[in-house]
């Protein structure tokens, strides 16, 4: 796990209630953390994910784990860094909305 992947794990999910798997694999991709209960990816990105190469990559992703009737949630590694506590709200908010 990278430093922001480790500091959501420990700092606010692993703590949940909910089961929360950690790099899992859905179908060719392997997610950062996957709820299984409520249907929730939360993907964690990185500079990578910001060039045009990996918005493509992204988007082919995301339209395949949305066909298996999953909701997937990214965040910018900046946004942990910068507003750790809004990232996790904006989680809870999603997870009370499952």
């Amino acid at each position: 796990m990278t430093r922001h992947e480790r500091h959501l794990w420990y700092d606010f999910l692993k703590p949940l209630s909910l089961t929360v798997h950690r790099q899992k694999v859905i179908g060719p991709y392997i997610v950062d953390f996957y709820i299984a209960e409520e249907k929730l990816v939360i993907e964690l990105d990185g500079s990578q994910h910001y060039d045009l190469p990996g918005k493509q990559a992204d988007a082919m992703r995301d339209t395949f784990l949305r066909e298996q009737g999953l909701t997937v949630l990214r965040y910018a590694n900046s946004d942990v860094d910068r507003n750790f506590t809004g990232v996790c709200e904006d989680i809870l908010a999603h997870l009370q909305n499952c």
